[in-house]
């Protein structure tokens, strides 16, 4: 018979009034009696038959992701994705189509946002006749996924949104979509633990007294969580060895983790972890075992990077195994806070239908993760911010931004992931100077400031901060907690680029009763007799009063918007910004 009989395609709707957002999935059914295979499917197509546009993307690199780019769309396709089985450092799945005059604050402009952590697609075309087509979906590189008869195929939902007053109102919307439809942890409207990871402390040089000493030192700074990173399991001193064993390192421990976990506890501190259950080392005692579990195309060398190769998540006894080696690890104690990392991509994919099942497979595993341990706080991880994207945030209510935590590189790349996801979703940590990624030295107040505009912390050794240090680092912990319920659910405003060559960015949060706000940012670089630069609040209420909590001066809501205040003059690089106001009845 006729091929199109054979299959049924339906379209789903989703509409959340109150968030201005339409979502879109699709459910291809093989309705005939034999096999069929999908080549090619998107979950999103928006036809705008008048105007002439510009495509937002957001490309990058380990280290430095999700960095914005405004193209003119021309005549022909512009299309970008990802190949790698994650969503990628390289492009995020998100793009946003506006009218090429539309700024922050006015203008029209048309989002999609893809909830899925692996291979996509995104395609931009002006046609012959001037309209403009955007699609999202999955990628059909490396993809040939069989159907047999009976059997139902679900594309991945696309969160799409409009705006017409510009990308504050478009990101705002996203916001909130996120926060409260996306995320489902108990954590997503819960002020965070501040935390500190031993990870750019020790690296893999630790003993279980060590993470006691940090955690010792961590109470009295007023940091609320230690995590123990990499290093902690199997015979694993450097990132050669011992992935795919989850079970505690008792001699480099010096005692069982139960015991650690009640020592760090004891302390004060809630206690976290670190895992890369996705991943196997040849040199472990798994992969002697089972070394048809990694992904490896039958007699090719496979393609390693950092030294491991995945393990195949699309099989369910692999995932098995995993789940309960991990789970026999987290029953020795009360763990607070689990880091999730995946430090490589997928290469021989050896079928059609590997990298989608292997998606499902990962969350099939931290479904069954989250539903075992509701108590624990899941932060996604990706080399950092290679897998940043709303499938994840369904079950890890924050995901680490970047492994670069130099504060002027993490200007751009806070401000890019902005644009489609909640703040309170961005890991931001105050690290050493010279910065341990990009050499740079930033001052300690300057790299708090960046950081809260994420779930706050520290990554660096406690020990060798000076007391000066400390004294700074005890105040930057009670400011953050001052502002924390603002960078949770506040409006967040751009107030500066970083990418259009301004001498300082700036950023604000403000309360949704508009009764409170504050100001952040960074002055790049001093300048002899330098300009005067104004700085202007956003979303506040016009006819309300504010006082600057620091000067004690009083202004109304329209004259910081339209008036504007000058920015401090200060001498010296990569100077903290940071004005807070709060309505008075004057």
């Amino acid at each position: 018979g006729d091929v199109y009989k054979r299959q049924e395609v339906h379209l789903l709707y989703g509409v959340l009034e109150a968030c201005d957002v339409i979502t879109r999935s699709v459910l291809i059914k093989n309705t005939g009696s034999g096999d069929i295979t999908i080549e090619k499917a998107h979950a999103a197509c928006l036809d705008m038959v008048y105007g002439d546009y510009d495509v937002i993307r957001f490309y990058g690199k380990h280290a430095m992701e999700r960095n914005l780019e405004r193209t003119h769309l021309g005549h022909g396709t512009l299309s970008f994705g990802s190949r790698r089985g994650t969503s990628s450092h390289q492009y995020n799945p998100a793009v946003i189509l506006a009218q090429r005059d539309t700024t922050e604050n006015a203008g029209d402009c048309y989002g999609m946002l893809f909830v899925y952590s692996g291979n996509f697609s995104c395609e931009a075309e002006k046609d012959q006749i001037n309209q403009t087509r955007l699609l999202m979906g999955l990628s059909d590189e490396l993809f040939s996924y069989p159907l047999v008869a009976g059997e139902t195929f679900t594309v991945p939902e696309v969160i799409m949104s409009y705006s017409a007053d510009g990308f504050s109102q478009l990101s705002h919307q996203y916001h909130t979509c996120i926060s409260e439809h996306v995320c489902r942890s108990r954590f997503a409207h819960e002020v965070r633990p501040v935390l500190i990871n031993s990870w750019e402390a020790a690296y893999f040089d630790f003993t279980g007294d060590t993470i006691v000493d940090l955690a010792k030192e961590a109470a009295s700074l007023g940091i609320d969580m230690v995590v123990m990173d990499d290093g902690w399991f199997g015979k694993r001193d450097d990132d050669n060895s011992a992935l795919g064993d989850w079970f505690v390192n008792e001699k480099k421990l010096g005692g069982t983790l139960s015991e650690l976990i009640d020592r760090v506890h004891a302390q004060g501190v809630k206690f976290g972890i670190w895992i890369e259950p996705e991943m196997v080392n040849e040199d472990s005692n798994l992969y002697r075992e089972h070394p048809d579990w990694a992904i490896q195309i039958p007699g090719k060398l496979p393609v390693r990077s950092r030294n491991q190769l995945l393990l195949d998540f699309s099989r369910k006894e692999v995932r098995d195994n995993i789940f309960d080696q991990i789970c026999a690890v987290f029953d020795q104690g009360k763990i607070d806070y689990v880091k999730w990392d995946m430090n490589r991509s997928m290469a021989d994919v050896y079928a059609g239908n590997l990298a989608y099942d292997y998606v499902l497979g990962v969350y099939d595993f931290m479904e069954r993760l989250v539903t075992r341990y509701p108590d624990i706080l899941l932060e996604g991880c990706s080399g950092g911010g290679g897998r940043f994207d709303a499938g994840m945030l369904y079950y890890s209510p924050q995901i680490w931004c970047s492994d670069n935590t130099d504060a002027i590189d993490r200007l751009k790349i806070q401000y890019g992931t902005s644009f489609g996801y909640p703040i309170s979703a961005m890991g931001a940590h105050v690290s050493v100077c010279p910065n341990h990624q990009s050499g740079r030295t930033t001052p300690f107040e300057t790299r708090g400031i960046v950081a809260s505009a994420g779930t706050f912390g520290y990554e660096l050794d406690l020990m060798k901060m000076s007391e000066e240090e400390k004294k700074t680092a005890r105040e930057q912990i009670l400011k953050y907690k001052e502002m924390e319920h603002l960078v949770q659910s506040g409006d967040y405003y751009r107030l500066v680029n970083p990418f259009e060559n301004n001498n300082h960015v700036l950023w604000q949060f403000v309360s949704k009763d508009k009764k409170e706000t504050v100001v952040c940012g960074v002055r790049l670089h001093s300048e002899a007799n330098p300009y005067i630069y104004l700085f202007y609040p956003q979303g506040l209420d016009a006819d309300m009063k504010y006082e600057d909590t620091a000067t004690g001066k009083v202004y109304t809501g329209a004259a910081l918007m339209k008036a504007g205040l000058p920015l401090p003059l200060t001498t010296g690089d990569y100077q903290p910004i940071r004005f807070t106001f709060k309505a008075v009845e004057k």
